[in-house]
């Protein structure tokens, strides 16, 4: 009999990871996927695809034909909702239960509910159907409140503005971008909504939501009111293992995994991707990295080691995320660590400012880089960081005139 391999989750994680199981050998390889929708690229919800300049097609992740042609067998639309680890058996929203010799949880996030109840109006946006919803409510001329200033509230801002609506954002934080991006560029990205017509009240957070769609009311804090026709809410995410209790694995803000992407607590289970929790190899402590680049990587690695477990290797992330607003782009490369430097270099005075932030560890060795709006400077800082060249020898190299 085929090794059989079940992935629990459709998203870019678990596609990732049967594709590249399917390119390693030759094991019976089954997809559950919790939505009806065909296999999709998250990151486009809250950039392209709700701003309406690309299409469904564009997004997919693996066609019908792909998936026959790489004997990938895909469950839609049923979710897991229960695991029997001792028995090697994944139970079913309808009824049934799926064997596995291996298997390999890619479940994701889900967006961090609401805490404000309006009778309508407060959209989430995670899925495809949040996004083909909020799109369709985004009516030129009607004032939308965006609650949350990090990267799905500052895209979902964005877009609103490019389809016409008169937008404010609201966060608690003064400088909400400055959590990942640091103090100078989150301002700088702060400042990036007023220029394109958005309203920003940053430092002061949301009392309570009211009324209906059309006509809801935010009250903030201080006390001011602001009408809304729907309020987008983007205020983090939460792992979505609800479902693995009982199954004897270590849960911990998501599935706690060993170096190799092992989950801790049985044999012959794996997990990638936003769900995955495992321990980095420059931070010396366990971490989860919700981010499109983080679960590809982890797909390979992991495909890897489910088909060579005799040769298994440890994962190896290359950090990188990135963020589109307005006509700006952020990129980020590497983890600042503990007892460095940073350097800010670039030009931070024209209208589209172009910046890079290097941090160096306490060797002085570029370890990562905030690059806003300078794609040279981040390719170069890729390479450099995985070169372990010194941080001097980017800052040299970014200020010769070639790098412009």
């Amino acid at each position: 009999m085929p090794h059989r391999v079940v992935v629990v989750g459709s998203s870019v994680a678990g596609i990732r990871t049967a594709q590249a199981l399917r390119v390693e050998g030759d094991a019976e390889i089954t997809v559950i996927g919790e939505e009806k929708d065909w296999p999709y690229d998250r990151p486009p919800l809250s950039k392209q695809l709700l701003a309406g300049t690309w299409d469904r097609d564009r997004i997919a992740l693996l066609t019908k034909e792909e998936a026959a042609a790489a004997a990938i067998t895909l469950r839609l639309g049923v979710a897991a909702t229960g695991l029997d680890t001792a028995a090697r058996r994944v139970r079913l929203s309808d009824g049934t239960e799926t064997g596995y010799d291996t298997l390999v949880l890619a479940t994701g996030v889900a967006a961090r509910p609401s805490p404000w109840r309006p009778e309508s109006g407060v959209h989430l946006l995670r899925t495809l159907g949040d996004s083909t919803e909020l799109r369709r409510n985004l009516v030129p001329g009607s004032p939308v409140v965006v609650v949350g200033g990090g990267f799905i509230g500052a895209e979902a801002a964005a877009a609103a503005r490019s389809a016409g609506c008169e937008v404010t954002v609201v966060d608690p934080v003064p400088v909400p971008m400055a959590r990942i991006a640091g103090p100078v560029l989150g301002e700088l990205l702060s400042q990036v909504h007023p220029r394109h017509g958005v309203r920003t009240r940053f430092g002061v957070g949301v009392r309570s939501v009211t009324g209906a769609q059309g006509d809801l009311t935010v009250t903030l804090d201080d006390g001011t009111r602001l009408r809304a026709a729907i309020v987008v809410v983007g205020i983090g995410a939460q792992p979505n293992v609800e479902w693995l209790t009982g199954s004897g694995l270590t849960v911990d803000d998501g599935v706690v995994c060993d170096e190799y992407l092992a989950a801790v607590g049985a044999p012959g289970v794996y997990a990638v991707g936003d769900v995955a929790r495992w321990p980095h190899p420059h931070l010396g402590t366990l971490v989860r990295f919700e981010h499109w680049t983080n679960a590809a990587d982890q797909a390979r690695c992991a495909a890897h080691n489910i088909a060579h477990p005799d040769a298994r290797v440890p994962y190896r992330p290359s950090d990188y995320v990135w963020s589109d607003q307005y006509d700006w782009k952020l990129q980020i490369v590497g983890r600042p660590q503990a007892g460095g430097t940073e350097t800010l270099l670039g030009d931070l005075e024209s209208e589209r400012p172009r910046a890079a932030l290097l941090h160096a560890d306490a060797e002085g060795r570029l370890c990562a880089a905030v690059v806003l709006n300078w794609p040279k400077a981040l390719l170069q800082c890729r390479r450099l960081i995985a070169a372990g060249a010194k941080a001097a020898e980017a800052q040299n190299l970014l200020n010769t005139p070639a790098q412009a």
